[in-house]
């Protein structure tokens, strides 16, 4: 087995600006980095809310292994039978039992099997099943087959992300929290050995309010007028974390923030 498994995960994918710096720019960076396994957040992608299956297809031909969602996968109808049938496309799995899609999955990757869930938090957001428990679930489900899990956590309150990084910690490899469009600085190996970070921030245009348009974000916050968002076209950020892998082990050797500029 190799000495080291590498894995790039990248934030939400936001609209036009996103899926074009994906589209164009995916491929380079995993050759740059020599990545092994590719974990991408597309639940932006169409016109900042959800993903259809054109999408979701041309995010895997340019190079992702799974892609991850949140809580707005569910804003393309056309998206619900494709996530019954994709396993390799997941929404959150602490929804309730009999909702469409896949909450977790594995990969085979160069002959190393990763398993890949993907949680929604409850803090701010809808109340839905517990993240923490289900997450416990799976990991007893997904260690028969592997030892390096990847955890996609689209939450919207720190400290809700800060506390299943540490309650997962040593049980998963990494833990990523997703949904604020702003990467943090705080990517660290917790203290058993799995890789963290607070949110990836996201992959799409830099000059924006969390992927849309500057103009309309400004005039929301001082009108307090439920004005309609529009996603800013303008060039994009790839934003993530690389992580280096003990692949016998499942714990992380080191982690890296991401974050690359495109030219369209």
């Amino acid at each position: 087995m190799a000495k080291v498994f590498r894995a790039l995960i990248l934030g939400d994918v936001v609209g036009q600006s996103g899926c074009r710096a994906i589209l164009l720019g995916l491929p380079g960076l995993i050759k740059k980095l020599s990545a092994d396994v590719v974990v991408v957040n597309g639940e932006n992608a169409v016109e900042g809310f959800g993903i259809t299956p054109d999408v979701a297809a041309q995010i895997f031909k340019a190079g992702a292994h799974v892609i991850t969602t949140g809580n707005h996968v569910w804003q393309k109808n056309e998206i619900l039978a494709y996530l019954d049938t994709q396993e390799h496309i997941l929404r959150p799995a602490n929804y309730p039992a009999g909702v469409a899609g896949h909450g977790s999955c594995v990969v085979e990757v160069h002959g190393v099997k990763v398993g890949v869930m993907n949680l929604q938090g409850r803090v701010r957001m809808w109340s839905i099943d517990c993240p923490f428990r289900k997450a416990k679930e799976i990991v007893r489900k997904l260690r028969q087959d592997t030892k390096i899990m990847i955890v996609d956590f689209h939450a919207e309150a720190t400290e809700e992300k800060e506390a299943l990084g540490l309650y997962l910690d040593g049980d998963v490899t990494v833990v990523v929290g997703t949904h604020t469009h702003t990467q943090t600085a705080d990517e660290r190996i917790l203290p058993n050995g799995t890789a963290y970070i607070t949110d990836l921030g996201m992959s799409g245009p830099k000059s924006s309010v969390i992927g849309f348009d500057p103009v309309i974000g400004v005039q929301r916050a001082l009108s307090q007028m439920p004005l309609k968002n529009e996603v800013s076209d303008n060039p994009a950020l790839l934003q993530g974390i690389f992580v280096e892998i003990d692949p016998d082990s499942g714990k992380a050797v080191s982690v890296t923030r991401i974050r690359e500029e495109s030219l369209v």
